[in-house]
């Protein structure tokens, strides 16, 4: 009787570790990427008409224009776009339009602050992507390093416009209500001061 010997399955190999964290790391800025979209897009719909409206519409076509910029690079370095992170981006970013905002149900003026400091951070992690990216375009042909360059500037600009948007929407959400006396202020002394830090408290 003959035997056979027993031929092994042939098996894909491997995806390299680098390249498979490489995979994570884009899809994860991409996830986000989206979100970012998604926000800054209903920010500028928002703000229509408003002083803000300009530069939320000009910022949110930059960062959709960056999005599209990564899913570039990510085809450029043979990363798949991985949609149920996505997605997942996606139901972050509606399950944030629920945080509480001192209402239950109309918009308050801190929405405004508190979704341009996500936005701000979106972007300062988006300069970090762009960052890392630099580094792999010393390394690979795949990549442009000026152009990477050129996004982690941009990004820089979009961190200092979303910055002086915020400070603009605090002094405007915080001054009015600190400037509007409650009915405990005015049974107050005139004069009075409102806190006092202990010296011994600080002293140590």
């Amino acid at each position: 009787m003959e035997t056979h010997a027993h031929r092994p399955e042939a098996r894909s190999s491997p995806v390299p570790a680098p390249q498979r964290l490489l995979a994570i790391y884009l899809n994860d800025h991409l996830a986000g990427a989206n979100s970012g979209v998604c926000l800054i897009r209903r920010m500028a719909r928002t703000h229509r008409g408003t002083s803000a409206g300009a530069p939320l519409a000009e910022l949110a076509e930059q960062i959709a224009d960056d999005r599209e910029s990564l899913r570039e690079i990510m085809t450029a370095l043979d990363v798949p776009a991985q949609w149920h992170r996505v997605v997942i981006g996606r139901l972050a970013e509606k399950a944030g339009r629920v945080k509480l905002n001192g209402r239950l149900v109309s918009r308050s003026p801190l929405s405004d602050v508190l979704e341009l400091e996500a936005m701000r951070l979106g972007v300062e992690g988006k300069a970090s992507l762009w960052r890392s990216l630099g580094t792999l375009a010393d390394a690979t042909t795949h990549l442009d390093p000026a152009a990477v360059a050129r996004l982690l500037d941009r990004a820089h600009r979009q961190a200092a416009a979303l910055e002086e948007l915020r400070v603009e929407a605090a002094g405007r959400t915080f001054t009015t209500a600190a400037a509007a006396p409650t009915r405990a202020d005015r049974g107050r002394t005139h004069g009075t001061p409102r806190y006092r830090l202990s010296r011994r408290r600080w002293a140590s």
